[in-house]
């Protein structure tokens, strides 16, 4: 029986990580022929990457993973630190795949190298796929939609001469194949109206169409309209395996187990159904003054709520947010005593815990793409407040195209790069948003719920994302000699 060895290189980060580990787990659960090597780029040391390495390592001997050097990006550049990290580790990856290589041609036991499986901004590893002679597929933790997008502004870019920065600030609406609804040009990401990050897309486009397949992490009967419009262009086959969710809490500390039965009981203690949950994602957070009109909004709503509270980072930083030692400091003078019975304020979030509990009715959230196939999972609705990346464009699809949420504000963004300063949505816009998403209508919550278990059956034996899988494993491992 043909072994086969898939080298994964996902970017430097959590969220884009979990997804990435979870994916490479589906494929060596379903072929045992597979194994897979992780090379690992990281920006600083990071506990928690750390213990999820760890325990993914130790619950299965078919993924491996292999530290890289770490490589300091330039301070000068900040904004384009994530593309010069990754230039930076070619050699490095280079010299790691040869050791794999070596090692298959001189034990029969070892497997040969099928391929490399890229992340979305990884595209410059293509380039070493290439020195060794093996296809390079790409992993999108993004949706499909974002990928038919990128194809669209790349062809309206090279093809027709458009340059898409000139959008920004415009009322146009842009008509395209991945979408059912004209898009409108305010809700681009923010990469494509940026004259300093427009090539690294473009580029980034370009290079997707080099490769020999996308995996993306969405389901057929969700972007069923954006997964259709790929076989009509000159772009690579796509398959969509989704929803690919870290459900057991992999890496887990003491510590964050002591925070999540806090925060189960608390959430045991409320009744049935009334909780709006906040949460902006590992990268999320605001300044003081957004964060008074956030809980000046949450008190004035009356509604019951869970609000994971961050610090952002010093100004001009590429860090995560942290948890405040005293978040009296940020919140206004007599919040937290006139809120004590109906409001939990917190840090970290053990996220599919909460959306998993029956008090929780709402979601407001970032939109970022794991946060909202988890809730769609569970099926939790979402009041859409997107931040950075394509986060506006999921905050569409989620109220436009599938008429499953809830608008606080559809375009707003803060760059991930904070220079300080912030377009402050007041008080009254996030009562309005959190109201209503908590007497969100019933047919939109029943919508949600047959959404839900469509993402299930598609995981199932027989359903598309595992038909799909089995696909691209065919595809990827049977050319083999």
């Amino acid at each position: 029986m043909k072994k086969a060895e898939l080298v994964f290189i996902p970017t430097p980060g959590i969220s884009h990580l979990v997804s990435t580990v979870e994916v490479a787990k589906l494929l060596v659960d379903r072929d045992e022929r597979l194994s897979i090597t992780f090379l690992i780029m990281k920006l600083r040391s990071d506990p928690k990457i750390d213990r999820f390495i760890n325990s993914v390592s130790t619950a299965c001997n078919r993924i491996r993973f292999i530290d890289l050097p770490k490589d300091e990006p330039d301070p000068n550049q900040p904004r384009k630190f994530l593309f010069s990290l990754i230039e930076a580790q070619k050699p490095h990856v280079t010299e790691e795949v040869c050791k794999l290589v070596s090692q298959s041609e001189s034990s029969p036991d070892s497997p040969p190298l099928a391929g490399f499986v890229l992340d979305m901004f990884c595209t410059s590893m293509i380039d070493v796929a290439n020195e060794f002679g093996v296809p390079s597929y790409i992993f999108l933790t993004s949706g499909a939609a974002f990928l038919g997008l990128q194809f669209y502004v790349q062809a309206l870019h090279d093809d027709r001469k458009v340059d898409p920065t000139e959008y920004k600030g415009s009322d146009v609406e842009l008509v395209m194949p991945c979408l059912a609804n004209p898009l409108p040009a305010k809700v681009l990401p923010s990469v494509m109206l940026n004259k300093e990050w427009l090539p690294n897309m473009l580029s980034q486009a370009r290079r997707f169409r080099e490769t020999k397949g996308i995996i993306i992490n969405t389901f057929e009967e969700l972007e069923s309209h954006a997964i259709n419009s790929f076989s009509k262009g000159n772009s690579p086959p796509v398959y969509p395996v989704g929803p690919i969710l870290n459900l057991n809490r992999d890496g887990d500390r003491e510590e964050e187990s002591d925070k999540r039965k806090d925060i189960k009981q608390w959430l045991d203690d409320q009744p049935l159904s009334s909780v709006v949950y906040l949460c902006f994602g590992s990268m999320g957070s605001f300044g003081v003054d957004q964060v008074k009109e956030i809980a000046c909004g949450l008190e004035q709503s009356g509604h019951r709520f869970l609000w994971s509270l961050r610090q952002p980072p010093p100004k001009g930083k590429i860090e995560p947010p942290s948890d405040y030692t005293n978040p009296r400091e940020v919140l206004p003078e007599g919040f937290l005593d006139r809120t004590a019975n109906i409001g939990k304020i917190i840090g970290w979030a053990p996220q599919t815990d909460i959306l998993a509990h029956p008090s929780v009715r709402g979601f407001v959230s970032h939109c970022g793409w794991n946060s909202i196939l988890e809730s769609i999972w569970f099926g939790v609705p979402i009041a859409a407040w997107p931040l950075y990346a394509e986060q506006q464009l999921n905050a569409f699809q989620i109220i436009v195209e599938l008429g499953l949420g809830v608008e606080i504000k559809m375009d707003y963004r803060r760059e991930f790069i904070s220079d300080g300063n912030e377009n402050v949505i007041s008080a009254g816009e996030i009562e309005r948003g959190v109201r209503c998403l908590m007497e969100l209508c019933d047919e939109k919550r029943e919508r949600l719920k047959e959404m839900s278990g469509k993402g299930k059956k598609a995981l199932e034996n027989g359903g598309s994302s595992f038909t799909w899988l089995g696909r691209f494993i065919q595809d990827s491992v049977d050319h083999l000699p």
